[in-house]
């Protein structure tokens, strides 16, 4: 069992363990979710239950939070079944980025299919991120900036930290969420790329008193090996989750 948090220098730290949702059928066929909303597939289904068994094993959390929409708000219903666990909530902010005009199209055809609304966009600077320019820019249709998706996503694991200084807190989220709140580890100006397959766990220490964050594990798909699921774990890249 993974033990609670224990005080470094005399500081209390919250364990913050952030899982990516399961599979959805628009993971596999690269769609571009967003804050679309669409549910699990079978896969994923199965994917929360083997990523629930595995954090059954370690320190109960005291709480979990989970993003509203339909996939992130599955898989934390039966991470809570599995590790009966009561007090589940659902909050608006740790939504996927609004990701505008690409939500529904495929990844392959979105700059093909509105090229009036992407001509002179950098498509491939929607997920990158170490440009402090490309980091501001909004989506057209309504989408959000990375930095917007920072803010958004950094002030409420914050808030849940607060609240459980000194305890393990599970929370459920997306690909590019979570990649900011990583992100957020990192030394500034970081071109650090990383990977978050479908109910990786990533895990987070911030302290209680002086609110810094480490990242102790990120991407962790160890409870997935030895079976077909991380060939079907599209995404963990920023693309949309």
């Amino acid at each position: 069992m993974s033990p609670t948090p224990a005080p470094i220098g005399g500081e209390e730290f919250t364990e913050v363990v952030v899982v990516r949702h399961g599979e959805t059928s628009w993971n596999a066929s690269r769609i571009v979710q967003g804050q679309m909303d669409p549910e699990l597939n079978e896969i994923g289904r199965q994917q929360a239950v083997v990523v629930a068994r595995r954090l059954s094993k370690e320190t109960k959390p005291a709480a979990i939070y989970s993003s509203d929409l339909k996939r992130a708000a599955e898989t934390a219903e039966i991470i809570a079944k599995v590790c009966d666990v009561s007090n589940l909530v659902l909050h608006e902010a740790l939504r996927e980025r609004h990701m505008g005009y690409l939500q529904g199209l495929n990844w392959d055809d979105a700059v093909n299919k509105k090229p009036d609304v992407f001509r002179g966009f950098d498509i491939f600077k929607l997920t990158e991120g170490s440009d402090p320019d490309s980091r501001n820019q909004e989506i057209p249709g309504g989408g959000e900036s990375l930095n917007q998706l920072n803010e958004r996503c950094v002030s409420c694991l914050n808030k849940i930290a607060q609240e459980h200084i000194g305890e393990r807190v599970v929370v459920i989220s997306h690909g590019a969420a979570i990649l900011e709140l990583c992100r957020h580890t990192d030394p500034p100006n970081s071109s650090i790329r990383r990977n978050i397959p479908n109910t990786s766990l990533n895990v987070f220490l911030v302290s209680g008193v002086t609110g810094q964050w480490i990242l102790e594990r990120c991407g962790d798909v160890g409870h997935l090996k030895g079976n077909s699921f991380l060939e079907n774990s599209f995404g963990g890249d920023g693309a949309s989750a």
